[in-house]
């Protein structure tokens, strides 16, 4: 039952134009929700019902909720089973629970996991009024201080990150949702957009952050050394094994391996780091035990997978194991908007680091760099910001920066055929038939094949790969 003795106010920014809070009322006595319904819609506020425990927590999984009133007693799932839904996945909703006189001491309980206040039945609505006006208001307070704590949190970590154009705030804001979690991160990429630092960025934001980071350039591992630098090895497993060695894996223990350049890892490895990713085990070479390990992969890539996947020069299964969450990063021509923020930066670095008169960059050149295309991306910046200021810097200021360097960058550079050059590699290919690599690849392996009488293990040896590469070849180009 309810009781009012007052007339009833607004909540907290109740007008027509603010914000209208919704209420879930969980109670299984339907005359409760009845009169809580009536009297909510009179404070302004925006009721939802759930009949028991269970209802309760599918709403609160599917919609926004701002105030719950929780009754104690309820079938399926009680009151305190909700409170400890809500302890579990960390909601922080404010939870004002309503009970009869005598189960006061379940009430106290309720506070204690986490409750915001307690009114007993029968409901005095000028008392439910300030009780949830209060709630909303040290919730909004809360909300407040939580995301000044990201805003300080986000800078933190992406300190190294320089931007402020859309695309790279929703490249952080992606990161920021994963980073907490344990997903495997797969990072997509042109080279030179910085895909180590985002590597970097979201570990030191994990549960991990305590723990190694481990870099690995997969491109450039060699094939006959990759088992033994990502798995360790033991004394004495095979010639010049004079220690015991921890592998990548291992040192990666409780913190972060990253793979950088993921795509260029050998075939005939892959199988061995898929189950390493799925059974968080490894196996030294030369040992027969295996040791368990904890450990979260983040591994970057400028290739474009699909064709990989066609291919088949990259294992379908490992993909999808490092792709739990995929994270792009635009290249800098997609965020031109940061040319100068970055430019500036990369100037006063480089001035202050080597004792250098700090430099301007004038219009003229700010212009120059936001309409270039940057194919080399960051990377390609920060070394023409420093050939130039080396080159300015008895002037005091910067002109140009497309003109500095041997072998100049100019705008009209492109990695593309333009229509203006089109012509030229037209005659070129008209001279002379060019083959193109597939096929030239196509012969490699036939020629290689025939020399080795159709032995595929001496046939693999010749070429450099694998065995399992060397059959999807053969299938991929029909060599029976």
């Amino acid at each position: 039952m309810l009781r009012s003795e007052n007339s009833h106010k607004k909540p907290p920014s109740s007008s027509s134009t603010a914000k209208q809070y919704r209420v879930l009322i969980a109670d299984d006595d339907k005359s409760t929700r009845i009169l809580l319904n009536h009297f909510l819609k009179k404070m302004g506020y925006l009721p939802v019902d759930a009949i028991d425990g269970e209802e309760c927590i599918s709403i609160l999984e599917r919609e926004k909720i701002d105030i719950l009133l929780l009754d104690i007693n309820m079938p399926k799932k009680d009151g305190f089973g909700v409170m400890s839904y809500l302890r579990k996945k960390e909601i922080p909703i404010p939870v004002i629970m309503i009970t009869a006189l005598n189960d006061i001491p379940n009430t106290v309980k309720c506070i204690k996991m986490g409750a915001y206040e307690y009114l007993t039945k029968p409901l005095d609505v000028d008392r439910l009024q300030i009780v949830m006006r209060n709630a909303i208001s040290e919730s909004e307070l809360h909300d407040a201080v939580s995301q000044l704590k990201k805003e300080l949190k986000t800078k933190e970590i992406f300190r190294q990150i320089i931007g402020e154009s859309s695309s790279i705030k929703q490249t952080m804001e992606q990161a920021l949702q994963v980073m907490e979690t344990d997903l495997n991160v797969l990072i997509i990429g042109e080279s030179g957009t910085g895909k180590e630092l985002f590597a970097q960025a979201i570990h030191e934001g994990s549960k991990r952050k305590h723990g190694p980071f481990i870099s690995v350039n997969c491109a450039a591992i060699s094939h006959e050394l990759a088992e033994s630098l990502l798995f360790g090895h033991s004394k004495g497993s095979f010639t010049g094994a004079n220690n015991d060695h921890e592998g990548f894996f291992e040192q990666a223990d409780q913190g972060t391996l990253f793979l950088d350049e993921i795509g260029d890892m050998n075939a005939d490895i892959q199988a061995k780091v898929l189950r390493a990713i799925q059974e968080k085990k490894i196996r030294r070479v030369g040992e027969k035990i295996e040791r368990s390990i904890n450990f979260r992969v983040i591994s970057a890539t400028h290739w474009n997978f699909a064709h990989a996947l066609d291919s088949n020069s990259f294992r379908d299964d490992l993909y999808y194991r490092l792709e739990e969450y995929p994270l792009y990063i635009p290249p800098l021509r997609e965020r031109k908007e940061d040319i100068p923020f970055l430019a500036k930066h990369f100037l006063e670095e480089f001035c202050s680091a080597n004792n250098i008169k700090q430099l301007s960059l004038t219009p003229e050149a700010t212009e120059e760099m936001v309409e270039y295309h940057w194919p080399g991306n960051i990377r390609e910046l920060k070394n023409a910001i420093q050939r130039t200021a080396i080159s300015s810097k008895n002037i005091g200021e910067i002109t140009s920066i497309l003109r500095h360097r041997g072998g100049h960058i100019r705008k009209n550079d492109q990695k593309i055929a333009t229509p203006n050059n089109c012509t030229h590699l037209e005659t070129s290919c008209k001279k002379e038939k060019i083959q193109s690599l597939e096929e030239i690849e196509r012969r490699a392996i036939e020629e290689a094949y025939k020399a080795c009488e159709g032995n595929p293990t001496k046939t693999a040896q010749a070429l450099g790969i694998g065995r399992a590469t060397l059959y999807r070849k053969l299938k991929k180009f029909g060599l029976n």
